[in-house]
């Protein structure tokens, strides 16, 4: 008596289709020929299995096998037998449910002609100041890279000759081995995918179809870009071999430091000096944008160092939007230096007319609190 079809899968009457075909999986990837070489019994082994897969995995084959068991299938249980009308065990239908499991979604579906033929992807790097990437700009960019031939016209032929079918694959570009049970494809060893082969090639290109020149090109450069930006520019790379289709030209942006603004996302931020009088007194001091102009900040009279004061809208534009960022300017009081004999004087008359340092007197007061006096 032949074994049950669902013990040989290790399920039961009731598992879903779905999980019969991933306990078949398993199996197979376990027993498969190509995976156990010379193993007679794995390969006996992949045979029940998969003739098991093909039955359970089809509804009217397994309901027949349900109901009547392997005399559902009389004239021929094993691999190759009829089945109520001639349909057969097939062996393509079941290895490629696993296929893409064993070798990958692409497989044996690799691509054609022109498609394998593409240039290459190209990168540039491009430095920008910060003023171009607020006002954004236009920049010529020289890449040397692979150009199609003015000669032969990308076909990489000689004039008045052109490509020929290759007679290896018949144009196809690809061709098939034999691996086990499996039939894989893979560029043509002769073509090397092209479909086509030069009798007579390109003096000027020898017969590439390309040569090396340098492109100058302007790239658009957006107003609010960021270090690190990349801009693509389709079909600006390495151009294909013999015709074939031109990779991408992608432009890494890098944002040179500033003498004054540093940036914070959309908001730029600037540190000012100022007096120690004008901190004193307050008054009004004019400090740079980055649109080139200047705007007036009013400093209340006893400012503090580090205080800082908000220009919404000044900052950076947002890259496909409308709006800005802020621009926050930071004073720093500076502390006199190079004091001639009567600043100094004055500085102690000063100090000695009263206090006028609030937050100084308040820390000093708790030191002594902490101390006890």
């Amino acid at each position: 008596m032949s074994q049950d079809f669902y013990e040989l899968l290790g399920v039961s009457r009731t598992t879903s289709a779905d999980d019969i075909k991933k306990a078949y999986r398993k199996l197979a990837m376990q027993h498969h020929p190509d995976r156990n070489p010379g193993d007679k019994e794995a390969e006996r082994k992949f045979k029940e299995i998969s003739h098991a897969y093909d039955i359970l995995k089809d509804p009217e084959k397994r309901a027949a096998y349900d109901r009547y068991g392997a005399a559902a299938f009389e004239g021929g249980a094993g691999p190759g037998g009829p089945f109520q009308g001639g349909q057969g065990f097939d062996f393509g239908s079941v290895f490629g449910d696993i296929f893409e499991e064993m070798f990958g979604a692409n497989g044996a579906r690799g691509g054609r002609g022109r498609a394998d033929m593409r240039g290459q992807d190209l990168r540039f790097n491009l430095e920008i100041t910060l003023e171009q990437a607020y006002a954004g700009t236009e920049a010529t960019v020289r890449v040397p890279s692979s150009v199609s031939c003015e000669v032969c016209h990308g076909s990489g032929a000689e004039a008045g000759s052109k490509p020929q079918q290759c007679p290896t694959c018949q144009g196809r570009g690809r061709i098939r081995a034999q691996q086990g049970f499996f039939t894989v494809e893979r560029a043509c060893h002769t073509c090397h995918g092209a479909g086509q082969v030069i009798d007579k090639p390109c003096k000027n290109c020898g017969g590439q179809g390309r040569v090396r020149r340098e492109k100058t090109l302007k790239v658009n450069i957006p107003a609010g870009v960021e270090d690190g930006t990349r801009i693509r520019l389709s079909g600006e790379g390495e151009a294909g071999a013999r015709g074939g289709p031109a990779g991408d030209l992608y432009v890494f942006l890098s944002v040179r430091r500033h003498q004054l603004f540093e940036r914070e996302g959309p908001d730029v931020h600037c540190r000012v000096p100022i007096s120690m009088v004008q901190a004193t007194l307050g008054g009004n001091i004019e400090v740079p944008t980055l649109d080139g102009k200047m705007a007036r900040i009013n400093i209340p009279a006893g400012a503090q160092g580090g205080h800082q004061f908000r220009m919404r809208g000044k900052g950076m534009p947002i890259v496909r939007s409308s709006q800005h960022g802020d621009m926050y300017i930071e004073i720093n009081v500076e502390t006199p230096t190079n004091l001639t004999s009567k600043q100094k004087e004055l500085l102690k008359e000063f100090e000695k007319a009263g206090k006028t340092s609030p937050e100084s007197e308040g820390f000093f007061s708790k030191v002594k609190e902490m101390f006890g006096g």
